[in-house]
């Protein structure tokens, strides 16, 4: 059996057990661990440094909005929480409850932050005092904590790594074009760097977070059919700001209240890379946010030479901002071309002997493992354009396989069959909360997002007049 068998062979099967195909990645490429509490997870630094790429992408593009950083305390009093009725409702089966500390019993319990709003917008009260404060934007990288009762690392776990930006404007159409901006920033993201298409829309009444006016959501497809919540951007109106007495003196010297929205991306993202780009050999990471885009292996490393000549390769890619590294281990090379087809790295430059003679590095793609010979005299230029190109292959294969994913029907057995064969299914809904919990508890599917509105047809499922067009599917 060769090594390359070997390797794969140590992957459960995608098509046949996709979820512990996606366990046996993660653990095997070293990208996270199981923590010592249930439903915690550790972050390894390969994966980390794929948090880390998500983070200063989207730090430069929040402060390009006049988004600033703050942080806020871990620990809220439960009667923050409670002062908004529809929120606590919400995340009443997930908070983790701090009783005991400092060897006594608490007058008043404290929650571990399932989110921020409460104790933010109990801070900007206090900032806030007329409409020249106005607008806050703010933003913080933090951890929180909601305690789920069926986990799987990045996807779901008890307490997770995220971005909560939190605005406040004047008016109910400024906190509309923040959500609206965030949301394509969330977007533009995942697109340009994750190479990660993603479907978007408002999320109906049923969906939307707990308190808000509005939520908008980004889903992205796997592999499987399955959708994942890549992103939300809520807009909670005036709800909390009245919940916390947020208000302003306007331009005319009345009082008024501000309008809040909130917006958030999680590593669930690290855990939406793995499964839209990998394949039966592992972890598939397109170049952009790649911890190594290029690795270069020293064929007969032993030959006078070789290892010279990789090390000057190395330098030349280094300094031209490529994120590269050499093996240059006792490890075979046929060892390390399966540990870093494993690990994703979009770029394998191969150097031995006969490619010094010819001027050449034998390179290969990780995205179609297509073989191309590269000029050693002009390695920076073609080693950009081939990672340009594999980022844009990456990305055209996702857009594919989400446009595959899509059925659309107005029949509902066609609906559920579609959606239990790996489908994600366009459908007319009559906008009813009753009809959408009725089909989630007899089906398991659930509204995603809404594609349009329309009202001139009927309900998949009632056959009442339809309000809109809105995906239907099955979630991680």
């Amino acid at each position: 059996m060769s090594k390359n068998k070997q390797f794969v062979n140590e992957l459960a099967d995608i098509k046949t057990d996709f979820a512990q195909w996606y366990t046996d990645v993660i653990l095997k490429t070293d990208m996270v661990d199981y923590g010592p509490v249930k439903g915690t997870m550790v972050i390894k630094p390969y994966g980390y440094a794929i948090w880390e790429g998500i983070q200063n992408y989207l730090d430069k593009e929040l402060k390009k909005r006049g988004v600033q950083n703050a942080y806020f305390p871990l620990l809220i009093p439960e009667s923050y929480l409670k002062r908004e009725a529809e929120h606590v409702e919400g995340f009443a089966p997930e908070v983790a409850v701090v009783t005991y500390a400092g060897g006594e019993e608490l007058n008043e319990k404290l929650i571990i932050r399932p989110t921020s709003e409460t104790i933010i917008c109990e801070m900007y009260a206090k900032w806030i005092k007329s409409y020249r404060d106005l607008p806050v934007k703010m933003n913080q990288w933090c951890n929180v904590m909601r305690w789920e009762k069926t986990t799987r690392p990045f996807l779901r776990t008890s307490e997770f790594l995220w971005q909560e930006g939190h605005t406040v404007q004047a008016s109910m159409k400024d906190a509309e074009k923040d959500v609206q901006e965030m949301l394509k920033v969330y977007v533009d993201c995942l697109k340009n760097l994750m190479a990660i298409p993603t479907l978007q829309g408002r999320k109906t009444e049923n969906e939307k977070f707990a308190g808000a006016v509005a939520t908008y959501g980004m889903e992205a497809i796997m592999k499987d059919g399955k959708c994942l919540q890549a992103g939300t951007s809520h807009n909670l109106g005036q709800n909390f700001a009245k919940a916390s007495n947020i208000r302003f003196l306007n331009k005319n010297g009345e009082l008024e209240y501000g309008y809040s929205t909130s917006w958030g991306v999680s590593t669930r993202l690290i855990g939406a890379l793995v499964m839209v780009h990998g394949d039966e050999r592992g972890l598939r990471l397109p170049p952009n946010i790649a911890p190594i885009q290029v690795v270069i292996i020293p064929v007969a490393s032993k030959v006078e030479g070789v290892v010279e000549k990789c090390l000057e390769v190395y330098k030349k890619l280094n300094s031209n901002k490529v994120r590269v590294k050499i093996d240059n281990s006792d490890n075979t090379p046929g060892w390390k071309f399966n540990e870093y087809e494993m690990k994703g790295v979009p770029l394998r430059l191969e150097i031995g002997p006969r490619d010094i003679e010819n001027g050449v590095a034998t390179a290969v793609r990780r995205d179609t493992h297509e073989k191309v010979q590269l000029n050693l005299n002009n390695i920076q230029k073609e080693v950009k354009s081939l990672l340009k190109d594999i980022q844009a292959n990456m990305l055209k294969q996702a857009q594919d396989n989400l446009n595959n994913a899509i059925v659309e029907t107005d029949d509902f057995d066609t609906l559920v069959k579609e959606v239990n064969n790996g489908k994600v299914a366009l459908s007319y809904h009559c906008g009813d909360s009753a009809c959408e919990t009725e089909i989630k508890q007899k089906t398991t599917i659930k509204t995603r997002v809404i594609h349009s509105y329309d009202n001139t047809k009927r309900c998949v499922y009632c056959n009442k007049p339809s309000k809109y067009r809105v995906y239907f599917g099955k979630q991680y």
